[in-house]
């Protein structure tokens, strides 16, 4: 039987280190891929100790792995493409007062868009991460299944969620039925250099976690003072720029009050931020758009499941309706802190994905319940 061949999407670090080794070990002719995606400055590529998955000491570690575990390795420049698809997209979101997830661009459109699409010029099957999450197919619906990675503080699938049913048949993710501690360590038992590389929390084209620095330099625009005002439409302050805030955000404002104040919403039409207390941030609804379906091809009837509004959410009892086939109303049993447009929110029935969506709106008051 003629041996199967995989792509490892290579960054550098310990999981997708360790995801090419165990692929290996399994009886694939494997080969690594680093993706080149976003040019640091001069003074970060000399001193990154970070190491972002877009800096040259990250090529450099996912090359000595490849050599340690005997395996080719690539390095594809796909700068322009993320630029376009992921850059340019954050960039517009926070300029219309909305707080978009770059990562989960990037896994639709880069990872597991533009790199499959280069699985043909290799002659490859498949293409694997070392995302923890796991890829299963289910018998019964038919359909392949993303699932939590096993180790619950670790898991990525929230990010995952735009994975179509093509892809899905076409990605492994080996490292979805390890722990950290347990990647870690056969790292270790490997010899691998990377077996105790620090994991950078940072957006990987700004890793200074900069926000504002970056956007300024980006869409100096978002940057526009504008009034800031409280729920009974009076003028509080002046905020410096909209790209500076999101919703929930209490620090920044400058604006002195009888009690803390949070922002509420932020109208780039008008340039407006409007605060209010801590209690006028629960939400019970919100409108999902763009919305991917995983282990189901459509919501015929309200479904029942457990809601993400943002990765470090806990999860939320709810209860989903088709509005039309890209859109989906949640409905939230009890409500929910600071439901903020532009993030991702994802659906699960226990370990499985449901699928997902952009947040649009929140509140009663803003949801069209029209089919």
């Amino acid at each position: 039987m003629k041996q199967k061949k995989v792509v490892v999407a290579m960054s550098g670090g310990v999981d997708s280190s360790v995801a090419a080794a165990l692929l290996k070990e399994q009886g694939y002719e494997v080969i690594g891929i680093t993706m080149k995606l976003f040019s640091l400055p001069k003074d970060y590529c000399t001193s990154e100790d970070l190491r972002s998955c877009c800096g040259w000491k990250a090529t450099e570690d996912a090359h000595r792995v490849a050599i340690s575990l005997g395996i080719s390795h690539y390095v594809v420049d796909f700068r322009d493409r993320f630029d376009k698809c992921v850059i340019k997209n954050f960039c517009g979101e926070y300029s219309k007062g909305r707080t978009p997830n770059p990562c989960i661009r990037c896994n639709q459109y880069i990872k597991f868009d533009f790199l499959m699409k280069k699985l043909k010029a290799f002659e490859a099957d498949y293409l694997a991460t070392g995302h923890h999450a796991r890829v299963e197919y289910d018998t019964r619906s038919e359909r392949y299944l993303l699932k939590k990675g096993r180790d619950k503080k670790k898991d990525q699938s929230y990010f995952l969620y735009p994975l179509t049913q093509d892809q899905l048949a076409r990605t492994l993710m080996p490292i979805g039925n390890f722990t950290k501690e347990k990647v870690r360590e056969k790292a270790q038992k490997l010899g691998l250099s990377v077996a105790q590389r620090h994991e950078s929390q940072e957006i990987c084209f700004v890793p200074d976690n900069d926000y504002v620095r970056f956007l300024r330099q980006r869409i100096p625009k978002a940057f526009r003072p504008g009034p800031i005002l409280d729920l009974k439409n009076e003028v509080l302050g002046r905020h410096k720029g909209i790209a500076h805030f999101t919703i929930g955000q209490r620090k920044g404002m400058g604006i002195a009050a009888s009690q803390p104040l949070y922002v509420l919403s932020m109208q780039s039409d008008s340039n407006t931020i409007v605060v209010g207390p801590s209690d006028q941030l629960y939400e019970k609804t919100l409108s999902a758009v763009q919305v991917n379906l995983i282990s189901k091809a459509k919501i015929a009837k309200p479904l029942n499941v457990k809601v993400k509004i943002r990765y470090k959410h806990r999860e939320a009892k709810a209860l989903l309706t088709s509005l039309d086939t890209d859109q989906i109303l949640v409905e939230f049993e009890r409500p929910q802190r600071a439901i903020t447009p532009g993030q991702a929110v994802v659906f699960y029935d226990r370990n499985v994905v449901v699928g997902g969506g952009i947040i649009d709106k929140s509140g009663e008051k803003n949801l069209d319940k029209t089919a």
